[in-house]
């Protein structure tokens, strides 16, 4: 067992959920169960696994993530995922956000413009994957997941510690998709800030040719680049961008899903639920009911371990 997954062991995390740490930006999350592959949507992020791993599943191409590597996300990515985990071998990791201004610092003290030059736009690389964890990360990933058991030193040590780990994704295997990121007039940045747009005004009526021009691109580049990036259509990535959004606001604030299928921008509650259960699997009922008999588990297990606590 890692040195990480032994420290991150002694955080009281819930069960099959994140959970937020005494650092902004860093969350930590746990699975005593096997999840099977279902859509994600992540956010720029390092995602860290300490024990356990996860498989990634876009445009037709599978990844893992695991102990020995670490995932790089650097536009918003919707994707379907698989989580292997047990009672005995749970799932434990991290996931820290990437601060954008941090990463253009950096990226302008190493020097690298020349290099993110040179890169141009001859291949692009794919908006999320997969890094092999040497040893410099790993130990950067221990001082950090140490100091989040102190509130002092996750102020004063966890922000440089976070810099620094975003430093080594620098140096790694994923580095390309940071550096692109950072492209003022590279196609991945034009596309990044379309992803953006979307992210933002998905309610919005938002076509193709809008989007292109936004973007400083041809209909027919834009459209390419975009495949080329997030393995989808740019209409298949707002769908599920709608979805996304909806599903949390079904769940997370209890909403009728007619109310968060106008909120989204569908036009009919009947496609909606059409392409919610086609995406998800399931119907907005089933997914409440589910989650609904998910929270009961997760109360019995807390009062459990609240039990064992004032036992001693």
């Amino acid at each position: 067992m890692s040195t990480i997954a032994e420290l991150m062991k002694r955080f009281p995390l819930a069960d099959g959920g994140s959970s937020e740490s005494r650092l902004a930006g860093v969350r930590l999350f746990k699975s005593t169960h096997p999840i099977a592959r279902k859509p994600i949507v992540y956010d720029p992020g390092i995602c860290i696994i300490a024990q356990g791993h996860k498989i990634g599943y876009l445009g037709g191409q599978k990844f893992q993530y695991d102990a020995n590597h670490y995932l790089v996300t650097s536009v918003t990515m919707p994707f379907e995922c698989e989580t292997v985990a047990s009672a005995d071998d749970p799932l434990l990791g991290l996931y820290i956000d990437i601060d954008i201004a941090q990463l253009h610092d950096l990226i302008g003290r190493l020097g690298l413009q020349a290099e993110i030059g040179n890169f141009g736009d001859k291949e692009l690389p794919r908006g999320i994957g997969p890094a092999v964890l040497d040893a410099d990360m790993a130990d950067a990933i221990t001082r950090l997941v140490k100091c989040l058991q102190s509130e002092a030193e996750s102020q004063i040590l966890g922000p440089g510690l976070v810099r620094e780990i975003l430093y080594r994704a620098l140096g790694g295997t994923q580095a390309p998709v940071l550096y692109s990121l950072v492209m003022h007039g590279g196609t991945f940045s034009q596309v990044a800030r379309a992803l953006q747009i979307m992210q933002r005004d998905y309610a919005k009526k938002l076509d193709v040719d809008r989007l292109a021009n936004m973007a400083r691109m041809s209909t027919s580049a834009f459209h390419r680049a975009f495949k080329d990036i997030t393995s989808d259509s740019p209409i298949q990535y707002l769908k599920k961008v709608r979805l996304t959004k909806a599903r949390d606001l079904i769940v997370q604030k209890n909403m009728k899903a007619y109310i968060a299928a106008d909120k989204v921008g569908y036009e009919s509650s009947s496609q909606f639920s059409r392409e919610f259960k086609r995406y998800f699997g399931q119907s907005p009922a089933d997914m409440m009911r589910e989650l609904r008999a998910h929270e009961v588990r997760r109360m019995i297990f807390q009062k459990h371990l609240y039990a064992q606590v004032f036992s001693y």
